[in-house]
């Protein structure tokens, strides 16, 4: 494996020597990395690299066969997504990230419902406050829409990501994981989401940028890290590796 020297500081997750089996498949055999605080990791790899199942441990809907996640340096045991969220790690995955039959507000709420009113578990949802909030949580990441009663189906590919980037920075995520963001888009609207994650680290979040796309990841990330048959084979920073180097080792 290759790495770079000084990698990371700070870091707000680590794993060590993690292994996962599916039906005898072994996909991760020993992963270890740390993701420094405020920083943009690109993951890369080919199909089968292991690059989703190394971050669907750290999304909480897988756990481990061995080894250990740390986040801010103590050991955690995530069981599902929701322990996941509590520790401020969201994820955004390319196809359902949101719920296309909801409004924006409906949206960027989803699980996390203000009420105005509980009895017995049962309360009367805060919907002014959930508007005033999804308006100033998209201003935030400079996304103007009409409505934030607007359906999600109607918006673009490139306005849901944004959707999606500004629900994980109301609620002040730690850490953003984006699972192949700019599939499927526009030119405008992939340099628009390459703008979001650059702005990430300046808002105080770490992020990990999962694509196939090697000009994505160097346009918009700090360090890159390549798998390949669920092993690290590099881990650079951008500015002291090459995009042709990268793919000399997948």
């Amino acid at each position: 494996m290759d790495v770079a020297p000084g990698i990371p500081v700070d870091p707000v997750i680590s794993v060590r020597n993690l292994h996962k089996w599916f039906a005898g498949v072994h996909a991760l055999r020993g992963v270890s990395l740390d993701f420094a605080r405020n920083r943009a990791v690109g993951l890369v790899g080919d199909n089968g690299a292991g690059k989703s199942t190394l971050i669907s441990i750290l999304a909480g809907l897988y756990s481990p066969d061995e080894g250990e996640v740390y986040v801010e340096g103590r050991p955690v045991r995530m069981r599902g997504p929701r322990d996941a969220m509590e520790l401020g790690i969201e994820t955004i995955y390319q196809y359902d990230s949101l719920v296309p039959s909801m409004s924006i507000a409906r949206n960027l709420f989803i699980g996390r419902e203000p009420v105005r009113a509980s009895l017995f578990g049962v309360g009367i949802l805060d919907e002014r406050r959930m508007r005033s909030e999804t308006v100033a949580a998209l201003s935030a990441v400079d996304l103007h829409l009409r409505s934030p009663d607007a359906v999600v189906a109607e918006l673009s590919g490139g306005q849901r990501q944004g959707v999606a980037i500004a629900r994980a920075m109301h609620f002040k995520s730690k850490v953003l994981i984006l699972d192949e963001p700019t599939n499927h888009l526009s030119v405008k609207e992939t340099n628009k989401v390459i703008d979001f994650v650059r702005s990430l680290g300046g808002q105080g979040v770490t992020s990990i940028f999962v694509s196939h796309n090697m000009h994505h990841v160097f346009a918009c990330c700090d360090r890159v890290v390549a798998m390949a048959h669920g092993r690290v084979v590099l881990d650079r920073n951008i500015g002291e590796t090459s995009i042709e180097e990268v793919y000399d080792v997948l």
